[in-house]
């Protein structure tokens, strides 16, 4: 059976994967837009501290130490994933804070990859991430400590993903692909040209999956939703095991990698269209936001400024399912700020489906929710 993805982000590279891996003949096909979400997103894996649990997210986290172990098996062995933990900085508000606290106790204690939950004061948080700054500034108030929450490098995922994939012979296609269908069901891809036959297609092209999928008729609500996000390096610092920082409420965030850099975001700016630009509004928001918390980040240098197009389904959650025509179409998309997150587990369920499969073999996953066509019907 061929099978052909359309779209090398996290998704797409991890449903190639598992095809190669089930057996299955892949073809990866991608354009290389500016702005993927993959190559700019941080890499956060903490899916029990938001405010509505999102199933695919848990799954997820919980399916990394099987992927890395797998990608090791191929001669992969680094895509920068590091378990330090996290801090959620609860709100002053002494009743919200006890509100988050219960919530976020409840779900890890519910999910054994989230690990210890403790209470930390500002002190024991600033020994974590001395960046918080001391008493006269900075972050002061309490926070939980999530021991099971990691970071990764999307980039040197997806890179990982694809060079595994070939290991098994997955074939890589540059160009943009137009879906092939006739007699109700799809035929293959075209591109620059070249028809490449297909039992099966994966549409995985994240925010630009409507122009994608709209010559065929499956008409899928994603937008694109931009997100700006700013690296930092504290030259001399050691900053390799300092944990995630989660500002409760706000949608920031903070953590570091093993070169001294620290990364800082993120903006989420709907309505942006494709507009691949570097804001003073956005660097301003997202600046601001870490040095209230973090004033120690002040004298860091700035090296880069990443921007990236989340896929923004129409009502937060994922589109994952098949579609009623034409037959042998996958979607899989909408995975927003959670791509990184979520995204290799949606693809495995992504490969299952194009291969005719049940989406999970161990669990009953129940994918009614993120029908890639639920806004269009009645």
């Amino acid at each position: 059976m061929r099978v052909v993805v359309i779209g090398a982000g996290i998704v797409g590279a991890a449903t190639a994967y598992e095809l190669v891996r089930a057996g299955a003949e892949a073809v990866l096909v991608d354009a290389a837009h500016t702005g993927r979400a993959t190559a700019a997103g941080a890499g956060i894996i903490c899916p029990w501290t938001g405010r509505d649990e999102e199933p695919l997210a848990v799954a997820g986290a919980g399916r990394y130490p099987g992927l890395l172990a797998a990608l090791a098996e191929d001669g992969q062995h680094e895509v920068g994933y590091r378990k330090v933990g996290a801090l959620l900085l609860l709100p002053p508000d002494e009743a919200r804070a006890e509100q988050v606290r219960a919530r976020v106790t409840a779900r890890a204690a519910a999910d054994p990859h989230a690990g210890e939950v403790t209470t930390v004061d500002a002190t024991e948080a600033r020994q974590l991430f001395p960046a918080l700054g001391h008493q006269d500034g900075g972050f002061g108030g309490t926070a939980l400590q999530l021991s099971g929450a990691a970071r990764l490098d999307g980039r040197r995922l997806r890179a990982a993903l694809v060079a595994a994939a070939e290991r098994h012979g997955l074939r890589t296609v540059a160009g943009t692909a137009g879906i092939e269908a006739r007699d109700g069901r799809v035929r293959g891809v075209r591109v620059a040209g070249e028809l490449i036959g297909a039992d099966a297609v994966v549409a995985a092209a994240g925010a630009w999956s409507r122009a994608l999928l709209d010559p065929v008729g499956v008409r899928v609500e994603v937008v694109p939703q931009r997100g700006q996000i700013v690296h930092l390096r504290l030259p001399g610092t050691d900053t390799a095991h300092w944990p995630v920082v989660l500002p409760a409420g706000t949608g920031h965030y903070l953590l570091t990698f093993d070169d001294s850099r620290v990364v800082v975001g993120a903006t989420r700016e709907d309505g942006s269209g494709f507009d691949h630009r570097v804001t003073a509004a956005g660097l301003a928001e997202v600046l601001n936001q870490a040095l209230a918390v973090a004033p120690g980040l002040a004298p860091a240098t700035h090296l880069e400024t990443r921007v990236g197009f989340r896929p923004a389904g129409p009502d937060g959650l994922p589109l994952l399912g098949t579609v009623p025509g034409p037959a042998g179409l996958v979607v899989a998309n909408g995975l927003g700020s959670g791509g990184l997150t979520a995204g290799p587990y949606a693809g495995a369920v992504a490969a299952r489906l194009a291969l005719g499969r049940e989406p999970d073999p161990d669990v009953r996953l129940d994918l009614t929710p993120y029908d890639p066509l639920r806004t269009a019907r009645p």
